[in-house]
C-alpha cells in the first residue's frame, strides 16, 4: 500500500502529527507531501522543521518531495474540467452573509457540516456558461452529486440525497488560493497512486467531498483510515498552537524518539498535562 503524510508547514509538528505520520508509515510505503497552498501563512522554517521532526522520529520517505504549491497547474486543470461539467458555481458570499441567510427564520437553526454552516444556496443560480470566472469563490454543486461508496475500515456510503442535506455545496477553490483542500488532496492522491488514506478522525466527514469529486474527475478512490486523535487533559485534540507539546520542544528537553513513541500510545488515551520533561 502507498500511504502519504502531509503536514502543512505553518508551525511546528506536535504528538499528534507525529502519530499521523506513524500510522502512515505502519500501513505502507509512505511518501511526504507539503501542503502549502497557504503561502500566507507557510514558511521554509517550518518545511525545513518538519524534515528534521520526522528524520528524528526514524522515518524516511522517497525523493522528490511534492509541494502543493507547485501544482497548481494540475488544480486549474480539475476545475476547468468541473466547469466544463457543469457542476460548479461562483459565490460572492462571505462568512457572515453565509450565516445570516442560513439562520434566516424560516430556515430553522444553521446546519453544520465538514466546512461549518451548510452553505444555503444563495448563489446556486449564478450563471455557469462561457468562460471559468476568476476572482471568486467556486462551489460544487451538491445536487450533481450521485450516490456514494467508499471503503474506511468497512464498507460506507452516503445518498444523494444526504449529500445535499449534510454537506451542501462545498467549496473547490478559494477566492484568494485558486483550490482548496478538497480539490487539491483529491488531485494529489491520485498523482502519487495513494491507494491508502490515513489521516485523523476528524476529516472523516470530509471524505463523501473527496470520494464525490473523484468520481466527478473519473479518479480513482483509495481507501480511508481514519484514526484516533491525540488530545491535552481536557480531552480537546492539540493544534499547532500547542507547543509545550512540538516534536521539538520533546527533544529540547532530551527526549529519545522511542520515549516519545511510547509516551505517544498513551497520550493519545489518557493525555498527560503541563510541559515535556525529560524521557
Amino acid at each position: 500500500m502507498i500511504t502519504r503524510f502531509a503536514p502543512s508547514p505553518t508551525g511546528p509538528l506536535h504528538l499528534g502529527h507525529a502519530w499521523a505520520a506513524l500510522v502512515a508509515a505502519e500501513h505502507g510505503d509512505m511518501l511526504l507531501r507539503i501542503e502549502d497552498i497557504d503561502q500566507q501563512r507557510s514558511r521554509p522554517e517550518w518545511e525545513a522543521a518538519i524534515n528534521e521532526d520526522l528524520r528524528w522520529l526514524g522515518l524516511t520517505w522517497p525523493a522528490p518531495v511534492m509541494r502543493q504549491s507547485e501544482r497548481m497547474g494540475a488544480y486549474t486543470a480539475a476545475l476547468d474540467r468541473l466547469w466544463s461539467l457543469g457542476v460548479l458555481f461562483p459565490c460572492t458570499c462571505n462568512r457572515r452573509d453565509i450565516q445570516a441567510a442560513a439562520s434566516a427564520p424560516q430556515e430553522g437553526a444553521p446546519l453544520l457540516g465538514p466546512d461549518g454552516v451548510v452553505y444555503p444556496g444563495t448563489c446556486r443560480g449564478a450563471a455557469r456558461h462561457g468562460s471559468r470566472p476568476g476572482g471568486v469563490a467556486l462551489r460544487l454543486d451538491g445536487a450533481a452529486v450521485a450516490d456514494l461508496v467508499w471503503t474506511d475500515g468497512g464498507p460506507q456510503s452516503m445518498t444523494a440525497q444526504a449529500f445535499r442535506a449534510k454537506i451542501g455545496d462545498p467549496v473547490v477553490a478559494r477566492r484568494d488560493m485558486g483550490t482548496s483542500y478538497h480539490l487539491a488532496v483529491v488531485v494529489d492522491d491520485a498523482a502519487q497512486g495513494i491507494d491508502l488514506v490515513t489521516r485523523g478522525e476528524d476529516l472523516a466527514e470530509a471524505t463523501p467531498i473527496h470520494v464525490a469529486l473523484q468520481q466527478m474527475l473519473g479518479l480513482p478512490t483509495p481507501d480511508y483510515l481514519h484514526h484516533d486523535l491525540v488530545r491535552d487533559a481536557g480531552g480537546k485534540r492539540l493544534a499547532k498552537r500547542d507547543d509545550a507539546r512540538s516534536l521539538a520542544s520533546y527533544r529540547a528537553a532530551d527526549w529519545t524518539a522511542d520515549a516519545l513513541i511510547a509516551h505517544l500510545a498513551i497520550s493519545r488515551t489518557a493525555p498527560q498535562p503541563g510541559a515535556p520533561g525529560p524521557g
